[in-house]
């Protein structure tokens, strides 16, 4: 079977239409669909089928992805290692949510230079269940979840979980809470809150709130950036929830959250197999998420 259809079969499995793979590919259409067909008779069996108007994997289709992925895998490896003797450099796309780009790349960049590998690196913000099918276009994605949250399992990703980082309570540095080094949950019930996107570890932390108060938390604004959060709340305009290292604005006091077990988990999100310099970069991130948590 030749490794090209193989990459498109794969691209297939991450994108799911052959539109979003011709154009991932700089493809038209009907070549992607020419070059299905040929791996078809190559594999002399269904890959694909017709479902309603979309066409979907067959359990054949899904079982040569599985092995498409090894075979792209060595074949990365190899190039590579043939890079290596080439030039000895190698390059990595690594995807990150911004806040924790901002507590972990440093670390990393500061890793990896002078090693041979260069690190692209660009932020990703999107909630939990859509960080694996990044990996479409990224060697790593850097994702986190709420601590009740279970791990993606799924046979074409491997997960790296980084550190646990708790999750407090933010009030202004002048409001009636700041006196205080924790607070209760029940202390809580009637505030109005300044909250992210539903989807996000912060905000499942926030319903756990809910839970235990039987008050649903009146929030009065969304947005997906802290320091934007914590701005508004050193106005006092509200509390929020914030991951304790993106704690930096000096009209905020940190309060640690009693009553729930709050915090976010960060994990590596990697394809199995992964090259060596992959790899490499994983144990950075591990390194640099060590560091992060002895501050």
């Amino acid at each position: 079977m030749d490794v090209k259809r193989l990459r498109l079969l794969r691209e297939f499995a991450d994108r799911g239409s052959i539109g979003a793979v011709a154009d991932a590919m700089h493809m038209t259409p009907s070549a992607v669909s020419q070059q299905l067909k040929v791996l078809t008779k190559e594999a002399g069996v269904d890959l694909l089928a017709q479902d309603g108007r979309r066409i979907r994997l067959t359990d054949a289709g899904r079982a040569l992805v599985l092995r498409a992925d090894e075979v792209i895998a060595a074949v990365e490896r190899a190039q590579e290692e043939m890079e290596g003797y080439r030039s000895g450099a190698a390059t990595v796309r690594l995807a990150m949510f911004p806040s924790g780009a901002a507590l972990l790349l440093p670390g990393v960049l500061d890793r990896v230079a002078g090693s041979g590998v260069e690190v692209i690196a660009a932020e990703l913000d999107v909630g939990y269940p859509d960080a694996a099918p990044a990996l479409a276009d990224f060697d790593i994605v850097v994702t986190h979840r709420d601590e009740r949250t279970a791990p993606v399992r799924a046979p074409r990703v491997e997960v790296t979980e980084l550190m646990r980082e708790p999750v407090d309570v933010v009030v202004a540095a002048g409001s009636e809470f700041a006196d205080r080094d924790d607070i209760e949950v029940d202390d809580l019930a009637d505030c109005d809150w300044i909250s992210v996107e539903g989807g996000f570890p912060v905000d499942d932390v926030l319903l756990s709130i809910s839970a235990v108060t039987g008050v649903a938390p009146r929030v009065t604004q969304r947005m997906l950036d802290f320091g934007t959060i914590q701005s508004i709340v050193a106005a006092d305009h509200g509390i929020a929830l914030i991951p304790r290292f993106a704690v930096r604005h000096p009209g905020v006091k940190r309060l640690t959250l009693k009553g729930v077990r709050a915090a976010r988990v960060y994990e590596a999100l990697t394809r199995p197999g992964m090259r060596r310099a992959v790899t490499d970069v994983v144990d950075h991130l591990v390194a640099s998420a060590e560091a992060a948590g002895q501050r």
